[in-house]
């Protein structure tokens, strides 16, 4: 793969967006290796026995996936970037159901560096490659994608402050293992010694968050995409819950700000990751500034919260102590 040449005019098109497709291919891609990302350990545990079962039943569906996500190559039909027009899940997944089954088996001929088993060279192949992962999609991921979503447009906020503040090398140095913005046009994608590949200039490109694992998927010559694991600062503790006495004291909203202050955050971001408007947010602030729970202080263009020592031990009373200034540098 080597690194992609990029034009200025596909910088200029290239935004950062959420996919529930490929947060649904990680979470198979997780499923069938069994090797959760750090963090997700109770999602694998709650949902590793049930999909143990429907592989365990279902030879081709267990055929089809140890063929398509191969280590360090994912068949190309499960990483196709997402149109402008798809607004869910179903729409993305349309793709991969209406696909000519020719297609797919030349995908896994390619991900397996040979000849397609037997039992996957059947006429209704992406009808079944798309049954598995609508399974994945209800059972694994629709159940907390509401969350999910909030911390992908944290993130995603958080990549365009950084865009806004030092270009397209702060924002894409150290997305994804390997990647980095060489300048000139030059992507670097990963350390392989392929050839470099020309993006079209009327392409568009994309970068997808998702909770773990990195890939890069094409559709040529007008969708690219790469694909990188969320940041793990913003994410929410899986499974959190607000403590009872702080949530009697401070309310529910407020006492989800001030737990997600543990790490400096602007009001955008608490917007995305709580999904509360931008007054809500902003007056429970305030609130909590009057209180001296929360400080602020700039950064670039952007006002960042952080707890204060009495904040922290508001939210942890058996907390050692804290600074009582953050290096937000």
């Amino acid at each position: 793969m080597g690194f992609w040449r990029v034009g200025a005019d596909v910088l200029a098109r290239s935004r950062f967006a959420v996919s529930p497709l490929a947060q649904t291919v990680v979470s198979l891609l997780v499923l069938h290796r069994e090797r959760p990302v750090p963090g997700r350990e109770p999602w694998l545990r709650a949902h590793l026995p049930a999909y143990r079962g429907r592989v365990t039943a279902n030879p081709v569906e267990r055929t089809l996936v140890r063929a398509a996500l191969r280590p360090g190559w994912l068949a190309d039909f499960m990483t196709v970037p997402p149109m402008e027009s798809d607004r869910t899940f179903h729409d993305e997944l349309a793709r991969i159901r209406a696909a000519p089954a020719e297609l797919l088996f030349d995908d896994l001929a390619t991900a397996l560096g040979g000849p397609v088993p037997a039992e996957l060279l059947v006429p209704d192949l992406p009808g079944r490659a798309a049954d598995l992962l609508e399974w994945v999609w209800a059972h694994t991921v629709e159940p907390e994608w509401g969350r999910l979503r909030r911390v992908f447009e944290a993130d995603i906020v958080a990549r365009t402050g950084k865009l806004g503040a030092g270009g397209w090398a702060e924002a894409l140095n150290g997305l994804r293992p390997g990647l980095r913005w060489l300048g000139d046009g030059r992507l670097r994608i990963n350390g392989y010694g392929y050839p470099p590949l020309d993006v079209a200039d009327d392409a568009r490109l994309l970068f997808i968050p998702v909770t773990g694992g990195s890939w890069v998927g094409w559709d040529p010559p007008r969708r690219y995409a790469v694909v990188y694991p969320c940041t793990g600062l913003l994410a929410e503790p899986e499974g959190s819950v607000l403590p009872e006495a702080l949530h009697r004291l401070l309310g529910p909203v407020r006492a989800g700000i001030l737990i997600r202050l543990a790490e400096p955050k602007s009001t955008t971001q608490l917007v995305a990751l709580t999904g509360h408007g931008l007054g809500s947010v902003g007056g429970h602030l305030k609130v909590l500034l009057e209180a001296r729970l929360v400080r602020r202080r700039r950064s670039g263009r952007s006002m960042l919260y952080y707890r204060t020592p009495l904040g922290d031990r508001l939210v942890d009373p058996g907390a050692a102590g804290t600074p009582e200034v953050r290096d937000l540098a």
